[in-house]
């Protein structure tokens, strides 16, 4: 999956940042900064998007929360709002706004 960039010059500040980061000239730390500086952020997702999402993609929510590795219930509560996706679930959550279900596939 490529990243995306708040622009071109902090794409190649976060390239160089890797870089270092591969031959231990920066520690993760530093690293996990770059990261946030450069790369964009992944928006939280409604629980009304969520649903749309997933009638768009014509998946029943077990089918959509297989595809998440997730439990059905989880996409249930995340479809009424008592949980919010968060960490690699809202970054798969939006990878499937952008390109379909059968990216995560």
């Amino acid at each position: 999956m490529s990243k995306k960039y708040r622009s071109k010059i902090m794409a190649a500040i976060h390239e160089t940042a890797v870089d270092l980061h591969r031959v231990g000239g920066m520690d993760k730390k530093t690293m996990r900064k770059f990261d946030a500086l450069c790369l964009t952020p992944i928006q939280a997702m409604t629980p009304k998007k969520i649903r749309a999402l997933r009638t768009r993609e014509k998946a029943s929510q077990t089918v959509f929360a297989a595809y998440l590795n997730v439990t059905p219930s989880l996409v249930s509560k995340w479809e009424r709002g008592e949980k919010h996706p968060q960490g690699a679930s809202l970054k798969l959550l939006s990878l499937v706004e952008k390109k379909g279900l059968e990216a995560v596939a």
